[in-house]
């Protein structure tokens, strides 16, 4: 995980895992920047919510990046998302870069 200082930091991107998927430790003042690095078609990441609502599991948070785009997503609540944020994506052509407000 990068954690962002006033004289700067330089960001490193992941290849998404669609298969092993991804985790990313947690502490409340986490965000992860997400690319869609692909030419062709929008794919699609999910935050996974830990929380449960009378014993039901909430719908995990999912969003859409067009070809090109990039998005940052976050802070996630550990108190919603766990202390270890779960991240699915769709495709590899989608780069994950985590990152931390210090």
């Amino acid at each position: 995980m990068t954690t962002f200082t006033r004289a700067g930091v330089a960001l490193v991107a992941t290849p998404g895992d669609p298969v092993n998927n991804h985790t990313v430790v947690n502490d409340g003042r986490t965000g992860v920047i997400v690319k869609n690095t692909g030419s062709t078609v929008s794919r699609t990441v999910t935050f996974h919510i830990r929380q449960t609502v009378d014993g039901f599991a909430v719908a995990p948070r999912t969003e859409t990046l067009a070809v090109g785009e990039s998005q940052g997503f976050g802070p996630f609540d550990p108190n919603e998302y766990g202390s270890r944020l779960l991240i699915d994506v769709d495709n590899a052509e989608l780069t994950l870069t985590p990152i931390r407000i210090g």
